[in-house]
């Protein structure tokens, strides 16, 4: 199994309304076209409206690989830049969980 955490931090409010839109879309592809991807889940933080972090699991790095090659989320990469303040990565490796085979 292989993870992510990201923490995206957008501009302003009009970022953050757009940057979430951009990410409903995305998710539909994700959830029909992408088996590899186990669990693709976007938090908002209480007391940051924005800020938003995405919990990603994949089911091998292969299948991380194969998600960002897709059109969609190259369509997402290219977009969200303008909307965003910051972006930080956490790349996970499992140790131990509930409802995983790790």
């Amino acid at each position: 199994m292989f993870g992510l955490m990201v923490r995206f931090t957008c501009k302003d409010e009009d970022s953050a309304e757009a940057f979430d839109r951009l990410v409903a879309e995305t998710i539909r592809k994700i959830e029909t076209e992408e088996p590899g991807t186990l669990v693709y889940a976007v938090h908002g933080v209480d007391g940051q409206p924005l800020q938003r972090i995405f919990y990603e699991l994949y089911r091998d790095r292969s299948a991380f690989d194969a998600h960002e090659e897709q059109e969609h989320v190259r369509r997402f990469l290219d977009a969200r830049d303008e909307l965003l303040a910051s972006v930080e990565v956490d790349r996970l490796n499992l140790h131990a969980g509930k409802g995983t085979t790790g």
